[in-house]
């Protein structure tokens, strides 16, 4: 399906694309597009896998103006499936065929003969309104066939996003799983000595790109939280007039204040449907979870008890809540109903397990583990919702703040190194391990959806 890009208002992203009519590239003469059976695939179920071998010549420039497009296109491409470990770019100083004309039916023995398991040949042309059109074939170089083909329009400026887009369908073809590439992390940016921190709201693209501020960083600022729903977050922010739960919408620029609440107020994040904000609410020495309808500002009361509950999250469909708590003893996770009501623990693996997220495919709950015997060891990893398949990621010095990538295979999170924290990831077979750019120190990372 062809997608249309419009020139977005201030701060805008999410009306950023459009659909429009318009059809999937035809195989090239000769070559039919391979069924859903193809050869090449990569079983992303698999701890140990190997990753396909794929040539991503630069794309055809219809000009020379284009050349610079073309070749950030091509590398974007490149990049994203090169980092999440599931493809393997070949040097381009190996290929044998040199790509002229994108429609034309590639030199298969040429690709063979470097063991390209997978191509993709592209071109970028401008249009007389001024538009970019994007073109892009994926071939099964074993079979010799076409496997998708698809076009796009964009104005100048967004040609990043279409690199994201045409990555995010090579992924999906080849995985049988949605892509993450075209999605943005919100983060707390640090900057300055580490005493006196200067915190801001920042968000990018999640290949570090497009960096941008939300705040200025007079108020200290923490926990941000995508809406699944629309392009708005929430946060904590700690000011002179005491800690305040806000919403931000991305696309407009302006802030409204979710409520005033006694003590202090932690963790908020969106329900599915985006209509509620669940919290932790401290109240002397304990703190409860409450949600919040976004309407009415009417607030409802989930747990009563003497233990500390905090860092809320709701399973995908809405249905469960699992959540952080000392009752037993230790912070461990537990999960309960949506409305409230007794609460299960799942959680039983060495140590403690804080700061609880649901995965958006609803498979797995991330957490960050700290065993008993070194307190300045902390893990990322995951277990089932049912507290069975508990698996560390990966485990170093204040490991803290996963996120989940859009289609749940990837979790993002941030690692204090010493003079400050970075963004890392890591997949959920805990394989592909990954620092991530950011213009300062980062940390509280949170996966936006895909972008729409």
């Amino acid at each position: 399906m062809t997608k249309s890009f419009i020139r977005p208002p201030a701060l805008s992203r999410r009306h950023l694309l459009q659909l429009a009519g318009g059809t999937t590239l035809a195989a090239a003469t000769g070559v039919l597009t391979q069924p859903a059976h193809a050869a090449v695939r990569v079983d992303i179920s698999q701890g140990n896998l190997q990753p396909i071998s794929i040539a991503i010549p630069d794309f055809v420039a219809g000009a020379p103006t284009e050349t610079p497009t073309a070749q950030g296109v091509t590398q974007i491409i490149t990049n994203n499936l090169k980092r999440s470990g599931l493809f393997a770019p070949i040097d381009p100083a190996a290929f044998i065929e040199k790509v002229t004309n994108s429609d034309a039916v590639p030199r298969f023995p040429d690709w063979r003969q470097i063991n390209a398991q997978a191509l993709v040949t592209g071109r970028i042309t401008r249009q007389g309104d001024g538009r970019l059109k994007a073109e892009f074939r994926l071939w099964d170089v074993f079979a010799g066939q076409q496997l998708d083909g698809k076009q796009y329009f964009t104005t100048q400026e967004n040609w990043r996003r279409i690199g994201h887009i045409i990555s995010d369908a090579i992924y999906q073809r080849l995985t049988g799983e949605g892509g993450y590439f075209d999605s943005r992390v919100v983060f707390v940016d640090e900057s300055g000595p580490k005493i006196n921190r200067v915190k801001r709201l920042a968000i990018m693209d999640q290949d570090g790109a497009n960096v941008r501020y939300l705040t200025r960083g007079e108020d200290l600022v923490l926990t941000p939280r995508f809406n699944p729903t629309s392009q708005e977050i929430t946060y904590m922010s700690y000011g002179r007039e005491g800690p305040r739960v806000y919403l931000f919408n991305i696309e407009t620029g302006q802030r409204e204040i979710v409520g005033n609440f006694p003590g202090m107020t932690f963790a908020p994040r969106f329900s599915p449907d985006g209509q509620r904000v669940i919290m932790s609410l401290q109240q002397g020495g304990n703190a409860n979870l409450f949600t919040m309808d976004l309407r009415s500002k009417q607030t409802t009361r989930l747990t009563d008890t003497a233990a500390i509950d905090t860092a809320p999250c709701y399973s995908p469909d809405g249905k469960y809540i699992c959540f952080e708590s000392d009752r037993g003893g230790s912070q461990q996770i537990y999960v309960m109903s949506a409305s409230g009501g007794p609460a299960q623990r799942i959680s039983f693996g060495q140590g403690s397990h804080s700061t609880p997220v649901w995965s958006p495919r609803g498979d797995f709950i991330a957490f960050t583990g700290q065993s008993n015997g070194d307190r300045g060891q902390f893990s990322i990893g995951i277990l089932k919702p049912d507290g069975s398949g508990e698996r560390i990621l990966t485990q170093s010095f204040h490991n803290e703040g996963p996120t989940f990538a859009p289609n749940g295979r990837v979790i993002m999170f941030f690692r204090d190194l010493g003079p400050g924290p970075f963004l890392f990831t890591v997949d959920i077979t805990g394989r592909n391990e990954q620092k991530e750019p950011s213009p300062n120190f980062a940390s509280d990372p949170a996966w936006s959806p895909l972008l729409s």
